[in-house]
Order: C-alpha cells, then structure tokens, then sequence
C-alpha cells in the first residue's frame, strides 16, 4: 500500500488513463508497453485475475484452481487485501519490483509531474534502492494473522541453534560450554529439560513474542558492575508486557554464547 502511495503521488492524468479507475493498473500497463519487464508483469496479473474471475463464476470455484495449481507451482489462493494490491504485490513476488520502480525514476518526465516523489532526483532513487531487499526475499509461505508470535525471527533462531547447539554437545573440548551451562545440569535429565526450557524462554525474552513486545534495543552498550572494574559491553533492551516495562541487558559474551575466560 505504501509503495502504490508512492506511484500514485502525483501521477499524470495521460499516464493514469482518463477512464481507468485503477490508476496502477493503467500505469502498470503503460510502462509494459515500452519495458519488457513490465509487461510480462501485466500478463502475470491478467492470468491471476481471470483465476479469480473463474473462481466466482464456479458454484464450486475450488476445485478447477486446484487443477490449475497443479500445473504450476506459483498459483497462490489470493485474500481481498491481495488482490486490492495485486500489481505491486506480483512484481514484488517476482522480485522484479524494483527494476520496474527504477524504470520508472529513469523515465519520470513520461508519468510525472515535476513534483512528484518519483520525479525528484533523491527521493525517486531511494525509493528504487529501498525495494531491492524486499525483492530479494522469497516469498514462498502465506502468512497467518499470528504470525509476528509464530514465526521466529532469524536472531532467535540463531540463538536457539547456539543455546541447544552447545548444550548437546559438552563432551566436546573444543567449545565453551554457553550461558553458565557448567555447574547448571549435572543432576540429570530433569535439571536439563529444567535447562533447556530456561534458555529458551530466555532468548524469546529477548524478541518480540505473544507475551512481551521488544520496544528498543541497542548493542555494546557499556556498563560498570563494580568501581574496580572495567565497563563491559553488552545488549540493552526496553520490553513491554501487559502490566509494566522492563529494562534488560545482556553482556555480549552471553549473547554470543560463549562464556570466554572471565568470571
């Protein structure tokens, strides 16, 4: 939605079709016509729209794109929310989002007014250089309306990976057992199932999860424990909760998994 705010500020009324009502879909398909990229776009979303046109008109619309799904791999069942956004939404899962914005500030004085946000000489290209991370993501599993509590971010998981990753692996001399791991479990299975759960829902703390929400954070933030000693770099971070706030931080040893040689 953002990103058609964008295409749309002020986009000329010749550019925008005089009786089209979906202005992107008429810049869309002006662009394709002088950008191959573009224009394969176009098909792409004619093809999608029509399966949707052809689920309607079936009593039992299902079953006919579920055959056309089998022929190929890339046919998504589309939401109302995707199909109001359906030209930005294919470019930006064909990873060809991008290249069509920077098409587009290259050739601005076709579409736009001079004071258009894609016409200007910094923002146009922001825009363009914005988009290519989004376009380099795969965009290969639909997502839920609880999502932000059921899909762990690539932090945690790579914290998790270190936690339980060394956890399982103590006879091994060369690594450095993590988070105080030596004198914590040496009572048997119970302490380190006791164990295991503590760590994770120590690094959860650490994210945003369906109980605390991460509010800021901050790396190699120093602090002094004692007067005689040096301050030592670690992790802050805000969390908010139903009933309060709390202020965590983490040394970077822990956070990187390693106690090191320190105390």
């Amino acid at each position: 939605g953002v990103v058609e705010a964008c295409l749309l500020h002020m986009l000329k009324r010749r550019a925008a079709g005089f009786l089209r009502t979906d202005k992107v879909a008429a810049l869309f398909t002006k662009v394709g016509k002088t950008y191959a990229v573009a224009g394969d776009i176009c098909k792409k979303v004619q093809e999608l729209q029509q399966q949707v046109e052809s689920r309607k008109n079936q009593p039992n619309g299902q079953e006919p794109l579920k055959r056309q799904g089998s022929t190929t791999s890339k046919t998504p069942v589309l939401t109302p929310q995707a199909i109001k956004h359906i030209w930005v939404r294919t470019a930006l899962i064909e990873k060809v989002l991008d290249k069509i914005v920077q098409y587009i500030v290259d050739n601005c004085s076709k579409y736009y007014e001079k004071e258009a946000l894609l016409a200007d000489p910094v923002c146009g290209p922001i825009l363009a250089s914005l988009l290519v991370g989004p376009c380099a993501l795969e965009y290969t599993k639909l997502k839920t309306a609880d999502h932000y509590w059921t899909d762990p971010s690539a932090d945690e998981l790579v914290q998790r990976h270190r936690i339980h990753g060394v956890h399982g692996r103590q006879d091994s001399p060369s690594k450095r057992p993590a988070l105080g791991i030596r004198k914590r479990h040496s009572s048997g299975s119970a302490s380190e199932d006791r164990f295991a759960a503590s760590a994770r829902e120590y690094v959860e703390s650490l994210h945003q999860n369906s109980r605390t929400h991460l509010l800021y954070g901050k790396n190699n933030v120093l602090v002094q424990p004692k007067d005689d000693l040096e301050a030592i770099p670690g992790y802050l971070s805000l969390h908010q909760s139903a009933d309060s706030l709390t202020l965590k931080w983490t040394p970077n040893q822990l956070m990187n998994g390693t106690l090191g040689d320190s105390e």
